[in-house]
């Protein structure tokens, strides 16, 4: 089992997506095992997209992930990154498939209203960069259903 960081970015909390998009996690069969939302400051989402520090697109990105609410989750389950990703889909709405969340409500690279983390040791930053207090560990018992 792993445990990946998914983040709802503003232009999806403003067009009214959470819920969609958590049902769409959930029903997959991935267990939520953290979940809040926030303003995210400044010098988290430098620290979130420092990979993208030194490209042209840098200061637009940090200004519209701290331009209001993004809503912090943790999904937990058998290759979780992996399966997050694939319900995701390209970062490219325009490009996406059909059935992804990128493919059915976005049309743009930018505003594509998801984040998810794409490798272990990226889950494992964003997850404690973003739930610094940790995550629950609990016993979800409709797991039996999902796994054999």
């Amino acid at each position: 089992m792993e445990t990946t960081y998914v983040m709802v970015k503003p232009d999806g909390v403003q067009r009214g997506l959470v819920g969609e998009i958590i049902g769409r996690f959930e029903q997959k069969g991935l267990k939520l095992v953290g979940l809040k939302a926030m303003v995210p400051s400044e010098e988290i989402a430098r620290a979130h997209y420092a990979v993208h520090s030194e490209r042209p697109f840098f200061p637009g990105l940090i200004k519209f992930v701290t331009s209001g609410p993004v809503v912090c989750m943790a999904w937990a389950g058998r290759d979780a990154i992996s399966v997050a990703r694939n319900l995701i889909g390209p970062t490219n709405g325009r490009e996406a498939a059909p059935g992804t969340i990128r493919g059915d409500y976005g049309m743009d690279i930018g505003y594509n209203m998801i984040h998810g983390s794409d490798a272990p040791e990226t889950a494992e930053f964003e997850l404690g960069l973003w739930f610094p207090e940790g995550v629950m560990d609990w016993n979800q018992t409709i797991s039996q259903w999902f796994y054999e």
